[in-house]
């Protein structure tokens, strides 16, 4: 029995070190969203088509208008009459013209061209917008409109 008590003694597990790490770590983000516009630009385009029929802009017998010249992004644009070739024969016409967007030449900081399509956001408002942390104990207040509070407690332990 001794022989055995001496063999259970030695083949008894060893001690293990280990190092053993812990952090705590708390944060509070505040955010108050900051106004915008997008803008997008409406342009110039024309398209004529048409069979069996004159066309004049006035001056020329078989212009087919268009577009010109451009002044502050709009093209000049000459229009045309259409008339029917021959009396009592089928014809076909069409035409579409879009006047784009102005270019403002006399912006100042802030400001955005009258575009065809813009979308605007005013900016947040951080009345009673808060976080505290107080011993790893976070307190959030809801601000106003257009605002973002967000807290974190990370705990993490690590053995190697």
């Amino acid at each position: 029995m001794k022989k055995l008590l001496a063999l259970l003694v030695f083949a008894s597990p060893t001690v293990v070190l280990a190092d053993i790490t812990s952090s705590i770590s708390s944060s509070v983000q505040l955010e108050v969203a900051a106004p915008g516009t997008t803008a997008d630009r409406i342009g110039n385009s024309y398209s004529v088509s048409g069979t069996g029929v004159n066309t004049t802009d006035g001056t020329t017998s078989g212009s087919v208008g268009g577009l010109g010249a451009v002044t502050n992004g709009i093209n000049a644009y000459t229009a045309i009459t259409a008339s029917q070739l021959t009396d009592g024969e089928s014809f076909t016409y069409t035409v579409s013209h879009t006047t784009g967007d102005t270019i403002a030449t006399t912006l100042t900081t802030g400001e955005v061209s009258p575009f065809g399509d813009l979308t605007s956001t005013s900016g947040g408002v951080a009345t009673n917008l808060a976080g505290t942390i107080d011993n790893h104990v976070i307190g959030i207040t809801a601000g106003s409109a257009g605002t973002t509070a967000t807290g974190s407690y990370v705990t993490s332990v690590t053995v190697d």
